[in-house]
């Protein structure tokens, strides 16, 4: 039966990479791509598009990560309630508002596009890390402090390990949506896909559309995979089987 299922699971794929392949042909994807110019422009484009997610990444991991981790401390969990509205306000507001008021203040280019990826994509990593951490046991904090850990050490070593699933949710659904809106970022002069995507809309060419909108899927698509390998890695093995069991 598994045998069965995984030779229909093949077939269709196959299938689907056909299909896709011959749509691609007929619409003219694949000739715009095979112009070596322009195949270069592209991955020229998909750097950028990856400089711009790869940076602004960075630093909404630290900003939302010291925020998840500081407002569960005792002294400052009264302040949470606040901080996370503020923090929430960035995916309350469209992204083209975000990008737009970037660009008021920081001007056109790299920094305003950054800024603007920074603030839409904080709030999932320090909300999963606020409620990855608050969901830690507390017998298992207990059990820590019952044995003379630190606070520091019980926070790295105890509630981090057991929050990790959470956190990596949240930083999953961040990436992805960094990846999207980057696109946007074409439009106050970052580059990006974005410039395939809007180019093509203005000239009316699904070739050079699709150009831009593809790599933008495919990325997303890989940069999901590539989270479930680095769960593997940094999730305890012990908290995956008993996820696995349950």
């Amino acid at each position: 039966m598994i045998n069965t299922l995984i030779k229909a699971y093949r077939f269709l794929l196959v299938a689907l990479l056909v299909t896709a392949g011959i749509f691609l042909e007929r619409i003219g994807v694949i000739d715009y791509l095979s112009d070596p110019f322009e195949f270069e422009y592209t991955l020229y484009l998909i750097m950028q598009h990856l400089t711009m997610v790869g940076v602004s990444m960075v630093m909404a991991t630290v900003v939302g990560l010291a925020v998840g981790i500081i407002f569960t401390r005792p002294q400052f969990r009264k302040y949470t309630g606040v901080v996370m509205y503020v923090v929430s306000l960035g995916q309350t507001i469209p992204s083209l508002a975000v990008i737009a008021i970037a660009m008021s203040f920081l001007g056109i280019g790299f920094k305003p596009a950054i800024f603007a990826l920074l603030v839409y994509s904080v709030l999932p990593i320090a909300r999963n890390t606020l409620a990855g951490i608050n969901a830690v046991p507390s017998w298992i904090i207990d059990a820590a402090k019952g044995m003379g850990m630190t606070n520091t050490r019980i926070l790295f070593q105890v509630e981090l390990p057991n929050a990790m699933t959470v956190i990596i949710t949240g930083f999953r659904i961040s990436l992805v949506i960094n990846i999207g809106t980057a696109a946007l970022a074409f439009l106050i002069g970052a580059g990006g896909l974005g410039e395939h995507i809007f180019t093509g809309i203005d000239l009316m060419r699904s070739d050079k559309l699709l150009a831009g909108a593809l790599p933008t899927i495919l990325l997303a698509l890989l940069a999901d995979y590539l989270v479930d390998l680095m769960e593997l890695v940094v999730v305890p093995r012990g908290l995956r089987l008993k996820r696995e069991e349950m």
